[in-house]
């Protein structure tokens, strides 16, 4: 299964050569090349004001695309949803490895991320992924609560945003549900307490993995119920 979805991957990849070269000659798009887990992703950033912090890719996500990779990790048969895929570079990953993923963000957001799955993903994984919008602590609770796993790459950066978080992580952790969280902590936006002390009054938390040198750790949170 695994040599299989590679294989797809690697024939379409290499039929998107045409595509690739178009968003290049946007000069509001830029474009960027990873390679992780035998997998070779490019990945469109949308440049203008209305995609803020989303039209970047952040350290975070690529030390959680790593650990992927470090850890050996598959998704197939899990359900995952992955909140604030800004980008789309770690569910996109996460839908390469065997996952059905939902990958979440702002409306203004879809297009951009839209785009990297058109680029990313063969049409004969495509079933196992949606994309739709979703605000934090308004409408979490029109979504199902029956995943497996809960992404998030740099979405703890606004201490204004971690109630509503907050509520969205609680609402969709059930006693089968993983998160893992992978976050900079920054100094002067609470994230720190938010990752230490908050977290952990309603989850299990553990630190799975660190970037020492950026101040990045990898969080892994189950429920308390």
């Amino acid at each position: 299964m695994e040599s299989l979805t590679a294989t797809l991957y690697h024939k379409y990849s290499s039929s998107k050569t045409q595509e690739i070269e178009n968003l290049n000659s946007n000069p509001t798009i830029r474009r960027s090349n990873f390679e992780f887990c035998g997998f070779h992703l490019r990945i469109a950033r949308f440049m203008g004001a209305e995609m803020g912090v989303s039209s970047y890719v952040w350290e975070s996500g690529i030390v959680l695309c790593r650990y992927f990779e470090k850890e050996n990790m598959y998704f197939t048969g899990k359900k995952v949803l992955e909140l604030g895929s800004g980008t789309g570079i770690v569910g996109i990953l996460a839908t390469l490895l065997g996952g059905t993923v939902t990958m979440t963000d702002q409306p203004e957001i879809m297009k951009q991320i839209n785009s990297n799955i058109s680029i990313n993903i063969p049409f004969a994984c495509r079933h196992r992924l949606n994309t739709c919008a979703l605000y934090w602590g308004e409408d979490h609770t029109n979504f199902a609560t029956n995943y497996d796993i809960i992404l998030g790459s740099d979405i703890v950066y606004s201490s204004s945003s971690y109630p509503a978080l907050l509520d969205t992580l609680g609402y969709f952790c059930n006693q089968r549900t993983t998160i893992y969280l992978a976050s900079e902590l920054r100094s002067g936006n609470g994230s720190r307490p938010f990752h230490e002390v908050i977290l952990p009054t309603h989850f299990n938390c553990q630190v799975v993995d660190r970037l020492d040198a950026k101040y990045i750790a990898v969080y892994k949170l189950t429920s308390k119920k």
